[in-house]
């Protein structure tokens, strides 16, 4: 039987034949000859694998046909002998039906063979082998046997389970069973069916499907399903995609499909950070959009090879000269270990522009003197830092050797000479802060660009990994400052959402610690730990006067307060982090909330990474002498002499006259409005190669 598109399609009780005047014939073509040695050697294939031959029979009074699957045994001469897999009827299905032929199936060509039957028991049969068999064209894809796949059908509500009988993706046979308060009565064929494979706890498919037939079973079904689409949308579309490469030598990606237990072996025609497309035989095909692949390797000509988890988005078919159909396949990374994911990165950043590197080793010398070259380390930062500069170049050595889970670094480098730089850490859970960035404009006038776009493609080809945990980019930058003021800002401005896109002010200034060491709090004044209660007042003051995305990046959410992964991530590499959280209040009324960032010198310049945030909720009868009592109070969190404070909002600084050394802008982005970041980077670079 076919389908609508001249597909094969089989269940349980349909054989390979068809009835005609002259007898049982294959209803598929049959192609060249094969001698009886080359299905010997073929035969002995499948008893080394373990796998199994369709033997074709035909009822004894009404010529209906079925087919039994039978394991080969070792075969040596004229004669095969096969054990029967157990199937329930078997036996009386060797009663009523007589034997007629075998198929030899194979993912290339299979085999039909007229042998001939010598024994016909309720355990085995006994063949003598022809001098010749043909190859078969017995579909136009291959169906592939699937084990140990269960299956869930969702339809109005309704569920069903069974398990996943063979797959091909263009149609898939599955064994459900009947429960009694979801009766097979329930199951529309007409309207469509959503269907999950799983192996374990893993998901391996989900997709809507059409039933192209079933069976009638009360208590057990057999239903052969084809999707309905040939693509899926994983992600929110983007207008900037990851840039596609054609690499020479194309990679190879190689997996164990987790349906059929066979091994994979595709060329890579395109690669991104973010996924790549294979290639493969319209009747060998096995990829489908839906399916995901948990193990999956790219093999770069076995120079190193890249593990990850992918997820098929498209499938396309395309017909090549002489009638040849292939079909091109679109996969996502879903997850990659972020080692091997920035490895890919600096390949392909390589490959895009020679002078970008991503996480490559770096001549600190060189990296200090263009941080003074360019000012970035003006006077006044460099007078903070002098004391300490020792422990700065530790800290730098350190957080530029390959700890890439929590910081990653972009340089534009000529002739062994830093030109741009700009630096990520990962600060909170799901938020990346973007800091140091400097460039030699008057060697490279695109220097800083190129690094910006560096970390635009990065953060592109990043943000969805899951292991990445990259939900918002931030950066602190003074208004002053005009390159991230017309950069940061003008992003901000075209996005015109503070959910896509924010900024906030905070006035920026160092408190000399103070010496009290406790604080009567009997008054109506109270210092406590942040309780659920207190974020949700914040909350609601912070959309009152921003709407922006401060509270989530910042980890200021409820459900935030005892998640602490990204301090275990720091102290496996030997770096401190730590974040506590108090909130001020009059008279049980939430005054302010201080987050209290304690990380190694030297982590960030400025020292924005170990420092006391200040967000003022409540202004009212809140004086500035009760606010620096506090810091005095905090400051023991701290070891340098002076503590770096930020205050939001500006407003409650500039009211209550606290004089403060600069105002630092907090810019975050939220990952689902990257395309405006890179529609501006690419107006600007454009602007900068015609100028």
């Amino acid at each position: 039987m076919t389908d609508s598109n001249g597909n094969g399609i089989d269940n349980d009780t349909l054989s390979l034949h068809s009835k005609s005047q002259d007898g049982l014939c294959m209803h598929m073509v049959k192609r060249r000859e094969i001698v009886k040695k080359t299905l010997i050697n073929r035969l002995n294939y499948l008893n080394f694998n373990d796998s199994e031959i369709l033997v074709n029979l035909a009822h004894t009074k009404y010529g209906s046909t079925t087919t039994l699957r039978a394991k080969p045994l070792p075969c040596f001469g004229d004669t095969l002998e096969c054990v029967w897999v157990k199937a329930p009827g078997l036996e009386q299905v060797l009663k009523n039906y007589q034997y007629v032929n075998f198929i030899l199936p194979d993912t290339h060509q299979s085999l039909l063979v007229e042998a001939v039957p010598i024994s016909l028991t309720d355990e085995r049969i006994i063949l003598r082998l022809p001098e010749t068999c043909f190859e078969i064209d017995s579909r136009k894809v291959t169906r592939y046997t699937c084990h140990d796949i269960s299956v869930q059908l969702l339809q109005h509500a309704a569920r069903y389970s069974g398990s996943l009988a063979d797959f091909s993706p263009l149609a898939f046979r599955v064994n459900l069973i009947s429960l009694p308060d979801q009766p097979f009565q329930w199951l529309n064929g007409e309207s469509p069916v959503h269907v999950l494979f799983t192996k374990g706890e893993e998901m391996l498919y989900s997709g809507d499907c059409e039933i192209v037939m079933q069976d009638c079973g009360q208590k057990t079904r057999s239903l052969v399903l084809r999707p309905l689409h040939s693509q899926i949308r994983r992600f929110k579309p983007k207008e900037f995609r990851s840039t596609r490469h054609k690499l020479v030598p194309s990679p190879n990606v190689v997996f164990t499909d987790p349906l059929t237990g066979k091994n994979v072996n595709l060329k890579v025609i395109d690669l991104s950070g973010s996924g790549f497309a294979v290639e493969e035989k319209e009747e060998t095909s096995v990829l489908l959009p839906g399916r995901i692949l948990p193990e999956l390797n790219i093999d770069l000509a076995n120079i190193f090879t890249i593990r990850c988890k992918a997820q098929v988005i498209y499938r396309n078919v395309r017909e090549e000269n002489g009638g040849k159909r292939m079909v091109k396949c679109g996969l996502t990374i879903l997850d990659m270990d972020i080692q091997q994911h920035v490895q890919l990165l600096s390949l392909l950043q390589q490959v895009t522009d020679q002078d970008s590197y991503v996480c490559s080793k770096v001549d600190m010398d060189s990296l200090w003197e263009l941080f003074f070259q360019t000012g970035f380390l003006y006077p006044e930062k460099y007078s903070f830092i002098q004391a300490n500069k020792e422990t700065f170049k530790k800290t730098y050595e350190r957080l530029y050797s390959s700890n890439l889970h929590i910081a990653r670094h972009f340089v534009y480098q000529k002739d062994s000479m830093i030109y741009g730089h700009v630096a990520m850490v990962r600060f909170y859970e799901n938020t990346w802060l973007v800091h140091h960035h400097a460039a030699n404009k008057a060697a490279h006038k695109k220097a800083g660009l190129a690094v910006l776009e560096q970390v635009g493609r990065s953060i592109n080809d990043s943000h969805s990994l899951s292991s990445t945990r990259m939900n918002f980019v931030a950066c602190y930058y003074r208004s002053e400052n005009r390159f991230p003021r017309r950069v940061f800002g003008r992003i901000a401005e075209q996005i015109n959402d503070p959910k896509g896109c924010s900024v906030d002010a905070f006035a920026y200034l160092h408190y000399r610690r103070g010496s009290i060491e406790s604080w009567d709090l009997s008054g109506p004044w109270s210092l406590n730990k942040t309780q659920p209660e207190d974020l949700l007042e914040l909350d609601n003051f912070y959309r009152h006067v921003s709407g922006g995305l401060l509270i989530h990046a910042l980890d200021l959410e409820p459900e935030m307060l005892d998640c602490h992964e990204i301090d275990a991530e720091y102290e496996k590499v030997g770096f401190r982090k730590e974040n506590h959280l108090f909130s001020l209040k009059k008279d049980g009324v939430l005054k302010a909330v201080f987050i209290v960032n304690v990380s190694d010198i030297g982590l960030n310049m400025s020292d924005l990474t170990n420092c006391i945030h200040t967000i003022v909720v409540d202004s009212d009868d809140f004086p500035r002498g009760t606010l620096f009592m506090i810091y005095s109070l905090l400051s023991k969190y701290y070891e340098a002499e002076y503590v770096p404070i930020l205050i939001y909002p500006l407003s409650y600084a500039e009211s209550n006259q606290i004089q403060y050394d600069k105002v630092y802008n907090l810019w975050i982005l939220n990952m689902q409005y990257t395309d405006s970041y890179f529609k501006y980077i690419d107006r600007i670079m454009h602007h900068c190669q015609e100028s």
